[in-house]
């Protein structure tokens, strides 16, 4: 089997917001030693104001387009953990570049789970969410995941969220 540090290959973590993917990048990164990319950062580094901010200026389109080359755009010279937007595999082509271009994770949690999570977050810095709480946000949560899991499904793995280990995520490296 091969080990993870020598495998050419990029992990993609994707799932709806407050699935985890940040910090379950980091933590894959940390074990492996691999380097890690929040995609999220990197667009917010490149145009030098908050997502929220751009889409308030440009609008979900501009941003969509933006997201996509940011994405592939990013260079990989070695094995890394890259966490993606919620909206991410969603737009363009950009699930099949994913797959391409690396192993996809998704990273599977129920609509009440994730309902829980983003109350308890900043929803201000989450453009899709303003204005929503309570019954109203998880009507939302319901209905952009079920738009979005055709997409999310197209992963190479599909990982419970509630009961996956960073052990279960170093297999997939050493898989992938």
């Amino acid at each position: 089997m091969e080990s993870a540090t020598t495998n050419n290959r990029t992990i993609f973590l994707i799932g709806f917001m407050g699935s985890g993917k940040t910090t379950w990048g980091r933590k894959l990164a940390q074990k492996t030693g691999w380097p890690f990319i929040d995609l999220d950062e990197q667009i917010t580094q490149l145009i030098g104001q908050s997502i929220p901010e751009y889409f308030e200026h440009y609008g979900e389109d501009a941003f969509r387009e933006l997201e996509s080359r940011t994405l592939k755009g990013l260079a990989f010279t070695q094995p890394t953990v890259v966490s993606t937007g919620g909206g991410t595999p969603c737009f363009f082509d950009n699930m099949a570049w994913m797959n391409d271009n690396g192993t996809t994770v998704y990273l599977q949690l129920p609509p009440k789970v994730l309902w829980d999570r983003l109350t308890k977050s900043n929803i201000t810095s989450r453009p899709a969410l303003q204005g929503l709480s309570g019954e109203q946000l998880l009507e939302h949560i319901q209905a952009k995941l079920a738009e979005r899991e055709p997409h999310y499904r197209k992963a190479a793995h599909v990982m419970n969220q509630l009961s996956l280990t960073v052990d279960d995520l170093i297999k997939l490296t050493d898989n992938s």
